[in-house]
This record gives C-alpha cells, sequence and structure tokens, in this order.
C-alpha cells in the first residue's frame, strides 16, 4: 500500500541504494531521505521535481513548461547568461508557458517563475525575501537568450516583475525547498496557491511517491 511504499523508500540505509532512475538522474535512498522530517531537499530531489513538472507540461492541453535544474541560476549570476547559452540548444524558451528557475541562495530556496505567456517574471520566497538582483540576472538572461536564438533584440519593456502577494511563510528553517517545489508545482498548472506550512509533513510523503513512481499525483 501507499503508505508502506513511502515508509519504505524513507528507511536511511543503504544510502547508496538507487531507488529509482530518470531523467538522467539517480535518486539513492540518502537523496530520498532529505525529504524525511525536517531534512532539506537536495539538488537532486528537486531536479528530479523538477524534470516530472516539465513531463506534465508534455501532455496535450497542459501548459509547456521548461524547468532550469539548481545550477542554472548560480550559474547566471556568477558567470554570466553567456555561460549557459547552449543549456538550451534544443529547447525553444520563447515558445514555452511558463519557464521554471529554482533560485538557490546559499542557506535557502526560491522559486521564479517566468511566465513568457503575459511576459512576467514572478519571484516566491517563502521567508518573503525579495531579490531584485535574481531578476535582473533573469532579464539580462531572456535578453541573450533571445539574441543568440533568434538573432534579434528582446524588447524587455514590456516585461514586468512581481513578488506573488499573501504567499505561505514557511515556519521553520527547513521547509524552503519544499515550498520552493510547490510554488513551481501550483504555477505549472495556473492554480491559485492554497497551502500553508500544515500541508508540508504531507506534501514530503506525497512527493516520495512521486519521485518512485516518476509521476506527479
Amino acid at each position: 500500500d501507499m503508505q508502506t511504499e513511502i515508509s519504505q523508500a524513507l528507511r536511511p540505509s543503504p544510502e547508496g541504494e538507487i531507488l529509482v532512475k530518470g531523467y538522467r538522474l539517480e535518486i539513492t535512498r540518502k537523496d530520498m531521505h532529505t525529504l524525511a522530517g525536517l531534512n532539506w531537499l537536495n539538488d537532486e530531489v528537486i531536479n528530479f521535481y523538477m524534470n516530472m513538472i516539465m513531463d506534465r507540461g508534455n501532455i496535450q492541453g497542459n501548459l509547456k513548461v521548461h524547468a532550469f535544474n539548481t545550477f542554472f541560476y548560480t550559474k547566471i549570476t556568477q558567470q554570466g547568461p553567456s555561460s549557459v547559452m547552449r543549456w538550451t540548444r534544443k529547447v525553444s524558451l520563447f515558445s514555452m508557458d511558463l519557464v521554471l528557475v529554482p533560485v538557490h541562495l546559499g542557506m535557502h530556496w526560491c522559486m521564479a517563475v517566468l511566465d513568457m505567456r503575459n511576459k512576467c517574471i514572478k519571484y516566491y520566497d517563502s521567508m518573503g525575501g525579495r531579490n531584485d538582483k535574481g531578476i535582473n540576472a533573469l532579464r539580462d538572461y531572456l535578453q541573450a537568450e533571445h539574441k543568440d536564438k533568434k538573432g534579434s533584440n528582446l524588447d524587455l519593456s514590456g516585461w514586468t516583475s512581481q513578488y506573488p502577494e499573501n504567499i505561505p511563510q514557511q515556519m521553520n528553517g527547513s521547509d524552503c525547498g519544499m515550498f520552493a517545489c510547490k510554488f513551481a508545482e501550483y504555477a505549472s498548472r495556473d492554480a491559485s496557491i492554497n497551502f500553508d506550512q500544515t500541508h508540508m509533513p504531507y506534501f514530503r510523503r506525497r512527493m516520495v511517491w512521486e519521485i518512485l513512481h516518476k509521476k506527479l499525483v
């Protein structure tokens, strides 16, 4: 049954045992265990989840979504947009509905959602922070990407940025990764964000099941 399966997957050892492979990623017990209790989600888990969101976007009728991995934001902020131009060789970014960017700020995870339909960058932080520097880096990236792939300048004057109001806030120091993932998942289907801190233990267990089955519930 579902709960038993989840509990077995959360057993911490042997930590190197591979529980699931997909999207050129491997999730070991050690990775999966980051979903237990109040552990910090690691890159592997977040990247796997982002891939599942993209997968769902490939289904006819759903929003077309591209999600960057957890290393993208650090790269554009530290090395500039030119360092990631080849990451989208096979992706037509400007034909997407949404582009998701996990934002790793050292000790904290946020989520940036680039709404390509409405020309808006939305920044979700479960601790209520602002990140104008990050938003500017994403604007620079969009401009460089457009120039590189389409050979013309992108007019950014029509693009806005938003810090969505009244989004749920975390009440502990360890659920930021989970919040970031759920902000992305809700945004990827235009759902209004109606969860809060109390849902996190449930979301963690549910994510274990989703990863095991490579399928969002």
